[in-house]
């Protein structure tokens, strides 16, 4: 599969405050609607793009629910993301998959609010800075894409420049996001970026787009002594492997490449990896930043954002932008990471 040629950002329409009728008493008639019987017990769990709880049976149990952002992705594009995690989950790898009613499903409805029903995984942040975690989790990465490379997603969006590069960009410039004192250099910068990344990514050649994660960092893992749990399949899309494995380096290039040998030494036993893909490391980074800042802006009209990241928009913020995509810049133009085989 080969990702979209470069096309004009599409507009947004205005965004309203999405969650404000997701009281705790729609919580718990939502988990009960799906079949549980509730003991009245709940807590928010830290997610921003969506909402999520965890709350508790009568029978002393905990499930997790988690409320789609409304408007975000189609049904069937949710329907994607859980039959993957259900592939996985059918395959004994550690991917937290969403609990399905009698009649099968997975994805409900409740006060015009779509969720699912997850098991409660207990777990922590794993310590990247260990090989043998590392390794670990590289392991996985390799028996999760193995899977994800049998078939297509059908209904969800590829991470390439596009989606997340031009999209962003063009969102910020042209929603008035910037202040305007700032607004030609980050056009500028952005530009730049822009188009080493597509050089960066044609010198990597035809690629091979696959099911992803798509957004494995440490957040979305949780360790226990039996080793990892993958959480959090909202972001997966077609993409080239390395999405799912350079979130997990540091970023100083000595670590990197220690970490990057580790990881792939545990992928490789499972699965081959394209050692052309780690041209892509530091153009995925920079197409983060651009997506990263421009999620913020979309999201800006939901009351939790303002809450949560005060800093951003403010003039400080975009000046840190135009350094830190100035110095992705200069990264973009040193030679690809390696791994120490």
């Amino acid at each position: 599969m080969t990702p979209p040629k470069k096309r004009k950002a599409r507009k947004s329409a205005p965004a309203a405050p999405v969650y404000a009728g997701l009281t705790p008493d729609v919580v718990l008639d939502a988990v009960e609607s799906a079949g549980y019987r509730c003991d009245g017990r709940q807590s928010a769990l830290n997610s921003y793009e969506n909402r999520v709880f965890q709350v508790w049976l009568e029978d002393d149990r905990a499930l997790v629910a988690k409320f789609y952002r409304p408007a975000r992705w189609s049904d069937a594009a949710i329907d994607e993301e859980h039959a993957f995690a259900a592939e996985l989950a059918a395959r004994e790898i550690p991917v937290v998959a969403p609990l399905a009613d009698t009649a099968g499903h997975t994805l409900h409805t409740h006060a015009g609010f779509r969720f699912a029903v997850y098991p409660k995984k207990p777990g922590r942040t794993p310590e990247l800075e260990h090989e043998d975690v590392l390794q670990w989790l590289g392991r996985f990465l390799g028996r999760i894409h193995v899977v994800g490379r049998q078939r297509d997603f059908k209904e969800r969006p590829s991470l390439d420049p596009d989606t997340f590069g031009y999209d962003s960009l063009d969102y910020l410039l042209d929603e008035g996001k910037l202040p305007p004192a700032l607004h030609e250099a980050y056009a500028a910068i952005g530009d730049q970026v822009l188009v080493a990344v597509g050089q960066r990514f044609e010198a990597a050649g035809e690629l091979d787009w696959i099911r992803t994660h798509g957004d494995c960092h440490a957040g979305n893992l949780l360790w226990t002594e039996g080793g990892p749990h993958f959480v959090d399949l909202d972001d997966c899309r077609m993409a080239p492997a390395v999405q799912d494995l350079w979130m997990l380096l540091p970023g100083d290039r000595p670590n990197a490449t220690r970490a990057l040998t580790a990881v792939l030494r545990g992928y490789r036993e499972f699965a081959e990896f394209e050692t052309r893909e780690l041209l892509l490391i530091e153009p995925l980074r920079a197409l983060r930043m651009l997506h990263y800042s421009a999620w913020l802006a979309r999201r800006w009209d939901d009351p939790a954002f303002p809450a949560a990241f005060p800093w951003f928009g403010t003039e400080r913020y975009w000046q840190d932008q135009i350094l830190a995509l100035r110095e992705q810049l200069a990264a973009l133009a040193e030679p690809p990471l390696e791994a120490a085989w």
